[in-house]
């Protein structure tokens, strides 16, 4: 049985909002207001802090350069509602299907796992607003750095399965999503959401259970998780329970107010204007970034010195990625790594030889469709989808 008050108070802590600090205090993200602390909370190694209730926690940036798949103690965290669960029985926890189906089901975890196929799959889960801190000008919402993403393995159930089983009735046109956190207060709306029936029914969405072959951690969504490849982080409900068929467009807050972007070409604005059509967020666009070096790192001059990252997209796989060392006068395109998967992390590197003095290094990513990410950054009000090209400093001596 998981019960978060025992499991918060052996883990050192009194509840999710006194998380323990870390013992170096924090860090700076390059950005206004950017000083965070370092802490732990159950399951979780040190990570930065953006609020304790409901908890957010981002993945210090350092971790993406230690492999493709982000380690389950350090994966971001983002909760809408502080009403998390306090006591989940795996014994007794179902998942309910049912809405707009010929036979509802109410399934425990040991029959998801024994009476439908199995299958993986590696897939970035990012934030929305995943470094909205950098946007200019400067927007609300959470200030997020470039941490607020991570690439797993997940392994669970194709949504479809679960769908097929249950017998979808006539005139079914959308599947919603619920988890088991609460609003903490009467008005606030419940977090659900939406996705279009075929969608729901493209063998990819997936009910996981486990995360780089371990129990989701709680703040991650144990029990389960809908997992939403190529889509962003919104979508992607943690402590699953209900899953409903509706035969009608979901107009719920969080569909038809909350995480909508302006529907155009590009998703953006002039700074300060309003959309006059918006559209719920849907696809990642393209990113890349680089992980092997920091803004303000020397290397020796006159030798090659590696450069590495990860680029992912929205299901568009990385078809190159190029690097200037010259702040972007020349571009020279670098050696892709392991291919975990159109919806993953994909590894590059370069070498290069830096002369004495600064370089400004940039790197831009390109998909299989065309999908080039912008040299300057594309503004919208909410600071979603933030991908322009990455530059960091270097000093050869």
């Amino acid at each position: 049985m998981f019960d978060r008050r025992m499991f918060l108070a052996g883990a050192g802590v009194a509840a999710l909002g006194g998380p323990a600090l870390a013992a170096d205090g924090g860090v700076t993200l390059p950005f206004g207001n950017g000083a965070r602390p370092l802490v732990r909370m159950p399951q979780k190694r040190e990570m930065i802090l953006l609020t304790t209730r409901p908890p957010q926690l981002e993945t210090p940036f350092t971790v993406f350069n230690d492999g493709l798949l982000t380690p389950n103690d350090a994966f971001f965290v983002r909760y809408h509602l502080s009403g998390l669960p306090t006591v989940i029985d795996p014994g007794a926890f179902r998942l309910k299907v049912g809405g707009h189906v010929g036979k509802p089901l109410e399934l425990s975890l040991a029959s998801l796992k024994r009476d439908f196929p199995v299958s993986e799959i590696v897939a970035v889960n990012q934030c929305s607003g995943n470094s909205r801190g950098f946007v200019q000008p400067r927007v609300g919402g959470g200030q997020l750095g470039n941490g607020a993403m991570g690439n797993a393995r997940w392994r669970g159930v194709a949504l479809k399965h679960l769908l097929e089983k249950a017998g979808l009735r006539e005139g079914a046109r959308q599947v919603t999503f619920n988890g088991l956190d609460n609003p903490p207060l009467d008005g606030i709306p419940d977090f659900v959401k939406a996705l279009d029936l075929d969608h729901a029914l493209d063998g990819e969405v997936m009910v996981a259970f486990q995360m780089n072959g371990e129990d989701l951690p709680f703040l991650n969504g144990y029990p389960l998780r809908l997992i939403v490849p190529g889509y962003y982080g919104t979508y992607w409900v943690k402590h699953l329970d209900e899953i409903t068929v509706v035969d009608a467009r979901y107009d719920g807050y969080w569909m038809k107010t909350a995480y909508r972007i302006p529907d155009n070409d590009c998703n953006c604005l002039e700074p300060g204007q309003k959309p006059d059509k918006t559209k719920p967020i849907g696809r990642f666009n393209v990113r890349s970034f680089i992980t092997s070096h920091g803004d303000g790192a020397q290397v020796k001059a006159g030798s090659v010195a590696e450069l590495r990252g990860i680029a992912f997209a929205g299901g568009d796989p990385v078809r190159r990625v190029m690097v200037s060392a010259d702040d972007g006068q020349t571009w020279h395109e670098t050696q892709l790594g392991e291919d975990l998967g159109r919806y993953s992390f994909r590894e590059w590197r370069l070498g290069v030889t830096f002369g004495a003095g600064k370089h400004a290094i940039k790197v831009r990513a390109e998909t299989a469709g065309g999908e080039v990410q912008p040299v300057t950054a594309r503004w919208q009000p909410a600071g979603y989808m933030h991908n322009p090209v990455e530059t960091i400093m270097v000093e050869a001596v």
